[in-house]
């Protein structure tokens, strides 16, 4: 099997890898590179862009825009591989967006021809056999790969082991994947080797009580991390605070809640009858605020889900009481100077907020207990901007293997060549 990184060995966007045997291809995640970021442009890719794509095929880790977002470009004829959920996601995603975004439209389109996968359950393409698993991360139902062809590699994709299902990755492992020869993994958070990320069961703990301490919560997150949104919810719910979303945020929470599926199943997916969410409604194309709901608030106080737009702003201003809020997603969104600068984020949540989050990518402890697990031969870092830095930590252990854009590395036997 030969591996070949065609984009992420020094970036944490837009990763593409490939894995050839036999003349079959086998490629992982075409999203975009992040806003702000290095570009290296257009991709020209044998058997993915253009060119002979009948022995070609496409696994996609998770819906997030730099694993996915660039599928729309690819040839009809190449098929498409996610999991049933991590579509259905992207499905609500792109039709909310498809009125301001035309590219959502055609990933709409797209999405109509893509195949799913179940986590756990095996397939084949050509010589390859992949066994996907779920992985802890801010999308939900990501997935790692378990790919062989001779030799097996595990791709991790985005992953972290401080979520609210993470603490079941040893016995995944243990089941699915077992000993593997290589690993191709994500390292985003290589640059702070020494820091513990806060687990999200303990940040539901730290909003819980935030909640009874402010009375009237303004909260902004990413409206796809589905976990983030129902720890919230909960959250709220023990602190006796109504838990306010509009209609898109609900159609993401309903896409878990109401499938017959493992997550129907777990207490984190339920609603409490008693107690559901409230969606907002439309009124002269403002969020509807009037005598009974707003006297509803001024009593009982609020969790409101908001997003950065003029709709909210103008809502937000029209709500009862003291507002305290929060940002609960990467801080350099709103930091002036950082390429990831968003300013309509900024100035919706203004300079007098609260920063409660926590990453959603894995820590180098974390990680070491991964490699320990998998007992890999060779380790190649990709979606991170410090690959050297990443051997440095893990080399005295494993064989690191860092590539450049473009190169590749054969397996060959028990050692790459």
């Amino acid at each position: 099997m030969k591996i070949t990184i065609h984009r992420g060995t020094h970036q944490i966007g837009g990763c593409v890898t490939e894995y050839e045997s036999e003349g079959w291809r086998l490629f992982v995640d075409y999203g975009e590179e992040l806003q702000g970021g290095p570009k290296s442009g257009t991709l020209k890719v044998e058997g993915l862009t253009h060119g002979d794509l009948t022995k070609s095929a496409l696994l996609i880790t998770h819906y997030h825009g730099d694993h996915i977002g660039c599928i729309t470009e690819l040839p009809e004829e190449l098929p498409i591989y996610m999991s049933e959920m991590g579509r259905e996601i992207q499905l609500v995603l792109s039709d909310h967006l498809k009125s301001v975004d035309n590219v959502q439209q055609k990933m709409l389109d797209k999405l109509q021809k893509v195949n799913t996968f179940k986590p756990g359950a095996k397939f084949a393409f050509g010589p390859f056999s992949i066994m996907p698993i779920i992985v802890d991360h801010s999308a939900f139902e990501a997935c790692a790969f378990k790919i062989t062809a001779q030799q097996r590699v595990f791709h991790t994709g985005d992953f972290r082991t401080h979520g609210f299902r993470s603490g079941t990755l040893p016995k995944v492992i243990k089941k699915y994947i077992g000993k593997v020869d290589y690993v191709v993994c994500e390292g985003t958070n290589v640059h702070r080797p020494d820091a513990t990320s806060v687990s999200e069961p303990e940040l539901q703990k730290q909003y819980a009580s935030r909640f009874r301490e402010h009375k009237c919560n303004v909260i902004y997150l990413s409206s796809s991390n589905i976990d983030r949104l129902f720890g919230l919810y909960h959250a709220a719910r023990k602190a006796d605070r109504p838990f306010i979303v509009d209609a898109y945020q609900r159609r993401m929470m309903d896409a878990v809640t109401k499938r017959d599926h493992i997550w129907g199943k777990s207490e984190l997916y339920q609603y409490d009858k008693t107690y559901p969410p409230m969606t907002l409604q439309y009124e002269d194309n403002e969020f509807r605020l009037n005598d009974k709901f707003r006297y509803l608030l001024e009593q009982k106080g609020y969790v409101l889900i908001a997003r950065a737009n003029d709709r909210f702003d103008n809502f937000i201003e029209r709500l009862p009481g003291d507002k305290h809020k929060y940002l609960s997603m990467w801080k350099g969104y709103v930091e002036v100077g950082r390429e990831a600068y968003n300013p309509r984020l900024a100035s919706s949540l203004g300079t007098d907020y609260e920063y409660l989050h926590t990453s959603g990518h894995c820590d180098m402890k974390s990680l070491r207990e991964l490699f320990h697990l998998l007992s890999p031969m060779s380790i190649i870092p990709i979606h991170t901007e410090e690959p050297e830095a990443f051997a440095n930590l893990f080399s005295y252990e494993y064989t690191i293997t860092v590539l450049n854009d473009g190169e590749s590395v054969t397996l060959s036997g028990d050692r790459p060549v």
